[in-house]
């Protein structure tokens, strides 16, 4: 009993010193520019309809995923599937009303409402009409449960506006806001609504309808003009109001793609290595084919899995299990890392580090300094352990002698880059991450002309590289990554 139990230590030791002293640089040499640029012009193709999540087009990126995983030797990372499935719900209207004293006015024509707040029916027996820099009067009104009318388009984004007009509105418990645009409409409003990951609300939102000229007068009457020039008007008019929204919600179901590459002596230990395949879909026509955001991060972790099954076959496969996580559902807020992170397959506080990778295949014209050839953006290094920044360094000054450029690791980021990728819900629940990024936020990005014949290979391969480089060493080392720092989360932090 002693000998086998003495048998099996040294075998187990023996096997993990293979694994530390096999050399990489063959297996690096797997990830090519060749390769990567074949299944980019795939994954970023028309027939992909730009894989916005719960679509025909994102079903059809999965598939190609998970054929490459089954054909790399990759085993499933959710049970026997290798898809992680979530459900995604969608409001669409189906029908909606507005009425003026007892006159009836057209969708599209004299109004439209907003699709993403509670259907209702509502009657009011007056209105307050709320100027752009009423502000102060506003503060000390009582519009609680009234409808309010205003003049010009609700801004992007305004229901988390904290300040103003509008977050002033939502403070104060308005029940709908009118806002006067431009009507009539040329193209019909579509009538699909945002989607969502979840049924339930934290609150309720007023509900929004913009409404023409005609609309307004009806309501207002002959003072419309003298309003529409008072920005400091707050006045109370009388008019009966009739609102009316109806819709149905879909339900759809996306999905994350796991592969996993088993481990040998430390198993039961995982390293991830992450990008999201979504992007943006068609709209409007036009095919948003997100060839650098993030088809170069797909593309680059089926290389990467490919160079480690390699390694594996040839008998110097990597200590640590390492699971190859595509993420669906990125550009709507992150759901596809946040549902994973929320319903791990493989135990979080055994997951030593998160590598994510979220556009590789450009450069940033806004850099000015240093081989614009020859960087990459390390963001969260300084985060969370004090073991990434170390490693990451060693294995590139040994491997590659790239430049890592920190600008996205500073806290004053005004782009707050460190938010906005799948790393964040890795780190979020204490999991060291390193996020690589191109920084290119310029004329292509979310646009229809973020396409494949745009993309640096031989830059993105050498990132690539940097990512293997440093997973190598991470899925080998005796010890998982320290968890010593603490991630410091400003209050704008929600991405």
């Amino acid at each position: 009993m002693k000998k086998i139990f003495v048998f099996v230590l040294t075998l187990s030791t023996l096997n993990g010193f293979a694994q530390k002293t096999a050399k990489p640089n063959v297996y690096a040499k797997a990830i090519t520019p060749a390769d990567l640029k074949k299944h980019l012009y795939i994954v970023a193709s028309a027939d992909m309809q730009g894989r916005e999540t719960a679509t025909e087009g994102q079903r059809k990126a999965a598939a190609y995923i998970e054929s490459e995983f089954k054909s790399i030797g990759l085993q499933p990372g959710n049970k026997d599937s290798y898809q992680l499935f979530y459900n995604v719900y969608q409001d669409s209207l189906t029908d909606a009303a507005l009425e003026v004293n007892g006159q009836s006015y057209q969708l599209d024509k004299d109004f439209n409402a907003s699709i993403n707040d509670i259907p209702a029916t509502m009657r009011f027996s007056e209105i307050v009409f709320v100027g752009n820099n009423a502000t102060d009067s506003l503060r000390n009104a009582n519009v609680t449960g009234k409808a309010v009318i205003i003049v010009g388009g609700l801004p992007q984004g305004f229901r988390g506006g904290p300040t103003g007009i509008y977050g002033t509105l939502l403070a104060k418990g308005v029940a709908a806001i009118l806002s006067v645009g431009n009507y009539p409409r040329t193209t019909p409003t579509s009538h699909k609504g945002f989607q969502s990951t979840s049924l339930f609300r934290r609150n309720i939102s007023p509900q929004l309808f913009t409404v023409s000229e005609n609309v307004a007068r009806a309501i207002l009457g002959s003072d419309f003009d003298n309003a529409k020039s008072n920005s400091s008007l707050l006045k109370t008019y009388t008019a009966d109001i009739l609102l009316d929204v109806k819709k149905t919600t879909l339900t759809a179901q996306s999905s994350d793609v796991i592969g996993v590459l088993p481990g040998t002596d430390l198993k039961d230990e995982y390293l991830v290595i992450s990008a999201h395949y979504d992007h943006l879909g068609v709209r409007n026509g036009a095919i948003y084919y997100g060839a650098d955001d993030d088809g170069s991060g797909t593309v680059s972790i089926i290389q990467i899995a490919q160079a480690f099954a390699k390694a594996k076959a040839e008998g110097k496969g990597p200590r640590r299990s390492i699971i190859f996580l595509a993420n669906s559902g990125e550009e709507e807020g992150l759901w596809g890392s946040d549902y994973y992170t929320s319903h791990p397959t493989f135990p979080l506080e055994k997951t030593t580090a998160d590598l994510n990778i979220d556009m590789i295949g450009r450069t940033d014209s806004s850099r000015k300094i240093g081989d614009s050839l020859n960087y990459v953006y390390v963001v969260g290094d300084d985060k969370l352990s004090t073991d990434l920044r170390t490693i990451s360094e060693a294995v590139n000054k040994k491997y590659l002698k790239m430049e890592l450029d920190y600008k996205f690791n500073d806290p004053n980021d005004r782009q707050r880059i460190y938010f906005r990728s799948d790393h964040y819900n890795f780190a979020k629940h204490g999991v060291p991450i390193i996020f690589y990024y191109d920084g290119m936020l310029g004329a292509d990005y979310h646009k229809p002309t973020d396409t494949p014949d745009k993309i640096n290979y031989n830059l993105m391969a050498k990132r690539a590289q940097l990512v293997f480089y440093t997973a190598w060493e991470m899925a080998n080392r005796n010890d998982m990554l320290k968890r010593d720092l603490t991630l410091q989360v400003p209050s704008r932090a929600n991405p």
